[in-house]
């Protein structure tokens, strides 16, 4: 339902693949809500996935980026703010790859040009995205910048692998950046840390899916949904949030502060 909460709002969507992807929901919703968008992946992405078809369903126009490449990132932001006639007030940035996962590398036998290669794509390219966007200047007062991250960062998943270290980076670049850009422009960065949802590169990790059922009886409202995710992202992309920077807020239907819950204590009883 839309209530023109981003109406007159434009942005930049990294990472819709396909629709399972977060940011396909996300692009979905905050157009909606009356956004104009740019949507961005890589282009071997782009030629895997499906973007075409959202970007038709929500009349956006599709700049293939590397996330790497600070020449990529400066075409996509310049034109970006062309094709939108004016600045940005919204980026979301929902990139992640492990090539040490895709490869079957052991988080104790990583191969470590894999390591560096899964670094630059899922956390530092989050760092050149908002150089890239001070430099051009491209981003509106009290805009908002948004990356997705998960709480393997903070505690230990062993199948998670080296995913866990570039999240904890990709976390503490929200915060460092989002102190300069917010004493700079009054942009507002965040992560949102989501429960474990079904998308392309989540099925990736070794025993996901019991993992998954894991994660709902752990959390007092069950696993949050990826539309839901979407949901509370285009929230933070409006006005109403105007204050919250510098945070990563955990979106898991209550996981991240939980113990342990009955459903489990019952399920290990049993088992015994």
């Amino acid at each position: 339902m839309s209530n023109g909460l981003l109406k007159g709002k434009k942005g930049i969507i990294f990472g819709a693949l396909n629709s399972q992807s977060i940011a396909w929901k996300v692009a979905e919703k905050a157009h909606e809500q009356g956004a104009e968008i740019v949507l961005t992946n890589a282009p071997i992405a782009m030629r895997m996935g499906e973007i075409k078809e959202l970007g038709e369903k929500i009349g956006a126009t599709i700049i293939p980026a590397d996330a790497t490449s600070i020449e990529d990132l400066e075409n996509l932001i310049t034109k970006s703010m062309e094709i939108l006639g004016g600045k940005i007030d919204f980026i979301l940035h929902s990139i992640g790859m492990s090539v040490n996962v895709r490869k079957g590398n052991h988080y104790t036998n990583e191969n470590y040009d894999y390591t560096l290669k899964g670094l630059d794509i899922s956390a530092l390219s989050f760092h050149k995205v908002m150089q890239t966007a001070m430099k051009f200047d491209a981003m509106s007062e009290w805009g908002s910048i948004v990356a997705l991250t998960y709480i393997a960062s903070q505690r230990v998943f062993p199948d998670y692998n080296d995913m866990a270290d570039n999240k904890s980076y990709l976390e503490s670049v929200a915060r460092s950046f989002g102190y300069h850009y917010g004493i700079k422009k009054h942009v507002r960065v965040n992560t949102i840390s989501q429960s474990p949802t079904v998308t392309t590169a989540g099925s990736g990790v070794k025993g996901f899916d019991s993992f998954i059922d894991y994660a709902d009886q752990m959390s007092p409202l069950g696993n949050a949904s990826a539309d839901d995710c979407a949901n509370y992202t285009v929230t933070l992309f409006s006005d109403l949030t105007k204050y919250v920077t510098m945070q990563n807020l955990y979106h898991d239907g209550g996981y991240s502060n939980t113990g342990v819950t009955q459903k489990v204590i019952d399920k290990f009883g049993s088992a015994s």
